[in-house]
């Protein structure tokens, strides 16, 4: 594994890999700092060569900036998206669970592989270090991680904005399901407006219970009573 405080030129690995006629794994995760709703992995393959002015860090594009790319990627990318539910996360904390997620969201990916899995020379991921089985790896495979992912690499951007929207359209279609939170609005995040609705109506089905004792235990220090928490 390599270390994640590395920084690589723009990409770094998507040009060496394509200079060879082979391939990079992009992996990325949305919703890891969420009061609720899941934690969506995806993992895309970008074609030999190909590149789009919108592939970037999801976080800084704007809602219609993040449509095309993702319209863009789905028709002519290899993507896989897998998803952890909010109670996956409480069972076996943020950290574990992101990694897991990130191992499914590869393996469905290599399944479905429109080429030889010999081709495929590097998994780049944002900064999880994530160890792959090695019925999933082969000698020359490369793994890497390292932060600021999506802005380092375009296969990881596009994985973030697979991500990222997969998730967002879960959300504001749960909406409707627990009117009283705005999901559709802050998707989960610590928002103003969330943090008023749990203080008002509590934790609603989709809450992740470890993450709310937290926040309840920090405001508590701050002298912020909640008495949901």
């Amino acid at each position: 594994m390599k270390r994640k405080n590395i920084s690589f030129p723009l990409n770094y690995f998507e040009k060496k890999a394509w200079n060879d006629q082979l391939y990079v794994c992009g992996i990325d995760e949305v919703g890891r700092g969420c009061l609720a709703g899941p934690v969506v992995v995806a993992a895309v393959i970008i074609p030999l060569n190909k590149s789009y002015h919108l592939l970037k860090d999801s976080k800084l594009m704007s809602h219609d900036e993040r449509e095309l790319a993702y319209k863009w990627i789905t028709k002519h990318c290899t993507y896989s998206i897998a998803i952890a539910c909010h109670k996956t996360v409480d069972q076996h904390n943020i950290y574990q669970t992101t990694l897991r997620t990130m191992k499914k969201a590869y393996i469905s990916l290599i399944e479905k592989l429109p080429f030889a899995f010999k081709q495929l020379k590097y998994v780049v991921v944002d900064a999880m270090p994530l160890v792959i089985e090695k019925s999933y790896t082969h000698t020359d495979l490369e793994v890497h991680h390292f932060n600021y992912g999506e802005s380092i690499s375009h296969s990881i951007a596009a994985a973030s904005i697979i991500a990222k929207v997969t998730r967002d359209r879960l959300l504001e279609k749960i909406d409707c399901l627990f009117p009283a939170y705005s999901f559709g609005k802050h998707k989960g995040y610590a928002t103003k407006v969330h943090i008023q609705a749990l203080e008002q109506h509590g934790p609603s089905l989709l809450h992740r219970i470890s993450f709310l004792s937290n926040f309840g235990k920090k405001e508590s220090d701050d002298n912020h009573q909640q008495s949901l928490f």
